[in-house]
């Protein structure tokens, strides 16, 4: 047999084979918007694109798809609803609906997130993503890059990438965490289950695990608007002057303003396209010794997100206000009785950690590190 693989993810279409019309195939793609997918001896045409589903929580457990469909059906033509079920005949308080388009699945979470679909019960629908990627924390700052990668592929299958950022204060460490790829859902997930009992050590240090948030989704009209630059890696002691006058050397005069933030900053452009050549220009260079990393910065969704990382940020800025080391975060997790993963965050403030209070940890559990990062802000904030 020829080996034959079509890869329509992400609108990249690819085909390799022995016989077949390639253009033909990819022509039919484009044209119907369907993947093609080849396992397990057979191929399989059809389907939406990719990002045409969503995932809904909170539903009541009483409610069934004679209320919910006709709801979900007001942002567009529904392909399929899986309504997930408990032996009992109650659902399990989610679901996944796939729409026939993107556009669709981005009004459904428009206007069907926190709506209240019976009095006083609010529903949560967001994109519905394969997590590929997990996160990995406790992990000796020392370590490199590579040393994290092979430890990796040594205890898990199918891993293709490990993402490792610089600490803030010394560019030779990491920062203590980093983010695991996998080539499929499903890898990723078969050590999660390996690695998540809390036993687990590397190094001779017991890592903390979980999945990794993933990345905010922003539709395409809107990114190609954004005229921000996201700069990360920064020195600390790198001011804004400084990145204004290293981003505008490449045109002068089109730096709107800079605002820095520990080690990474936004810059803003007077024009879109400036912003993007920019862009291009800058990413890789180096300020004040320390190689940066330069991308499109994505623009908050002001109605439900406009509070997250604040505590975060007002918590660096009163440390780095009182000339203290910035703030040290410690995670730790927990496995609830229906088996969710359960996270909270240990702050120690190093300038402060001599006296009464050593460390701050709230009371109160979280579901994602978003979350729960910014709970422990926040409850440190109060004390401070």
């Amino acid at each position: 047999m020829n080996e034959e693989t079509i890869d329509g993810t992400n609108g990249c279409n690819k085909v390799r084979t022995g016989t077949q019309n390639e253009a033909a195939l990819l022509a039919l793609m484009e044209k119907t918007g369907y993947n093609m997918v080849q396992e397990n001896g057979q191929r399989k045409f059809g389907g939406p694109p990719p990002g045409c589903e969503v995932f809904v929580g909170k539903i009541p457990r009483d409610m069934y798809e004679d209320e919910l469909v006709p709801v979900f059906e007001r942002a567009g033509k529904i392909y399929e609803f899986r309504l997930m079920m408990e032996f009992s005949g109650e659902n399990r308080g989610y679901a996944f609906v796939m729409y026939t388009t993107k556009e669709e699945a981005q009004l459904a979470i428009r206007i069907l997130n926190n709506y209240e679909i019976r009095p006083g019960k609010f529903i949560g629908v967001c994109v519905s993503l394969d997590n590929c990627r997990l996160f990995i924390g406790a992990i000796p700052k020392e370590k490199k890059k590579e040393e994290i990668l092979d430890e990796m592929k040594k205890v898990t299958e199918g891993v293709v990438d490990v993402i490792v950022y610089p600490s803030a204060t010394d560019k030779t460490k990491n920062r203590g965490f980093a983010f695991v790829e996998y080539e499929s859902h499903r890898a990723a997930a078969m050590a999660r289950r390996k690695l998540i009992p809390g036993t687990f050590q590397l190094w001779g240090h017991t890592i903390q695990v979980d999945w990794a948030d993933p990345e905010k989704e922003v539709d395409e009209e809107t990114m190609q608007r954004v005229k921000v630059l996201y700069v990360r890696n920064l020195m600390i002691s790198t001011t804004e002057e400084t990145i204004k006058s290293e981003f505008n050397k490449f045109k002068p005069g089109t730096v709107e303003r800079v605002k820095k933030l520990r080690d990474y900053a936004f810059v803003h452009f007077f024009n879109r396209e400036d912003a993007v050549a920019a862009m291009s220009v800058m990413n890789g260079k180096c300020i004040d010794g320390a190689s940066i990393e330069v991308t499109l910065a994505k623009p908050v969704n002001k109605e439900n997100t406009w509070r997250q990382h604040l505590n975060v940020m007002h918590l660096d800025y009163y440390c780095n206000k009182n000339n203290w080391a910035p703030p040290e975060y410690y995670l730790y997790s927990t496995t609830s009785q229906d088996g969710k993963v359960l996270l909270v965050y240990k702050i120690v403030i190093p300038a402060i950690a001599n006296g009464s209070q050593s460390y701050f940890m709230p009371d109160k559990l979280c579901t994602t590190l978003e979350d729960a990062k910014e709970l422990a802000a926040q409850f440190t904030l109060l004390h401070l």
